[in-house]
């Protein structure tokens, strides 16, 4: 009879099959990314119509800085392979997005493209590396395990962001606390509405529009409440209501008011960067669950 002290180890063995490799995790990753940037049409974000209400972005700038953080999101992987939540992990993880943040800004020439899903994203990528693609659940309580470590090592200026200041002023959770309560917004907003949109026959980029819509309705979204405050954020939130009350970006009526969106949020020069970052983590975690 194996005791049970020989079986864990087999045990873990055979979770650790199941576990996707690191580079498979980093590939999807930046799929993710790109897939989210490619996305057409979204309300004032960069896609391929243009940049949106982004001066400094535009479609090739996003796609230039997805595929530079491949080796982020690789070095992330294998870091948390074998690994548990914990502190020093936590600052490992953190030291690495700052290289890749790094890497990210010259790919761009300077342009911040993708640091929130550096964070969102990043973590993930280190939940994936710890459960089978298919434990979405497991996979975002880990990563918000690691989230809710404080890195020790962080610079000063990063308590001086715009996301850290707007949340502070608003009095919203923002990046960070999306990540420490588990995803909600990718996991039981994304997900959700990416599932309802494909059982209703809808095609693939519509069904990733609604998810986008659903995220847009329900996000405190730091990026819109910089750059336009709580209008922006009002509009955003109200004209997203709109598009789901309309039958989503599927129907007719929903495509029309998914536009005006659009224009509004254009005329506040405010986009939900906030939301376009969970749109990536919830395409992440789906193309993972959908490896099985």
């Amino acid at each position: 009879m194996t005791s049970m002290t020989a079986a864990q180890p087999l045990l873990r063995r055979g979770i650790e099959a199941c576990v996707p490799s690191p580079s498979m995790i980093a590939a999807h990753a930046v799929d993710a990314l790109i897939a989210e940037a490619r996305l057409t049409p979204k309300p004032a974000l960069v896609d391929e119509r243009g940049s949106g209400a982004h001066r400094d972005l535009d479609l090739d700038t996003m796609l230039r800085s997805a595929h530079a953080l491949h080796p982020t999101f690789l070095a992330i992987a294998r870091a948390a392979s074998h690994a548990a939540p914990s502190q020093v992990l936590r600052e490992q993880l953190a030291r690495i997005g700052r290289e890749g943040e790094a890497a990210m800004m010259r790919a761009t020439d300077g342009s911040n493209a993708h640091r929130g899903a550096i964070w969102i994203v990043g973590l993930l990528c280190a939940g994936a590396a710890m459960h089978a693609p298919d434990e979405t659940e497991a996979i975002c309580i880990s990563a918000a395990k690691i989230a809710r470590f404080e890195d020790r090592y962080a610079p000063a200026a990063s308590s001086a962001s715009h996301g850290a200041r707007v949340a502070e002023r608003y009095r919203v959770s923002g990046a960070r606390g999306e990540a420490r309560d588990g995803f909600p917004h990718a996991r039981r907003v994304g997900l959700i509405a990416l599932d309802g949109a494909r059982m209703r026959g809808l095609t693939e980029s519509d069904a990733r529009l609604d998810a986008l819509i659903a995220i847009i309705a329900s996000l405190d979204d730091t990026c819109l409440l910089h750059r336009g405050g709580l209008d922006a954020l009002h509009a955003a939130r109200r004209g997203a209501k709109q598009v789901m009350n309309r039958g989503g970006a599927g129907t007719q009526e929903g495509r029309a008011a998914l536009m005006r969106l659009d224009a509004e949020l254009l005329a506040l020069n405010a986009s939900p960067g906030g939301a376009a970052d969970l749109l990536a983590a919830t395409l992440f975690l789906d193309s993972l669950r959908r490896l099985v």
